[in-house]
């Protein structure tokens, strides 16, 4: 069964099988398992830098908000928002 939510407790890793590159300030992946292409962007790039090793979303928010102006619960709804995306395409792990 797959959880429909995630919570701020919960801890990520990045999936097997992409190959990311930095092109002008922003990370884009190729997923060899789906053949898509994605743009993370320059905050999607620094999340997908941070999951290198398993990191909770709490953690990912605390860090974010250390890095850019933005108030936690916008911060804690993007991230978790964002982390949803990744999970619903495979490109992340739940630990």
């Amino acid at each position: 069964m797959i959880k429909n939510k995630i919570s701020l407790h919960d801890c990520f890793v990045q999936g097997k099988g992409n190959i990311v590159s930095n092109m002008g300030g922003e990370k884009v992946m190729l997923s060899i398992d789906n053949g898509k292409y994605y743009n993370l962007g320059e905050v999607g790039g620094r999340i997908w830098d941070m999951i290198a090793l398993p990191v909770s979303a709490s953690q990912i928010v605390t860090a974010l908000m250390s890095e850019y102006h933005v108030g936690q619960e916008e911060c804690e709804q993007q991230v978790l928002s964002f982390l949803e995306l990744l999970m619903k395409e495979g490109l992340i792990q739940s630990e």
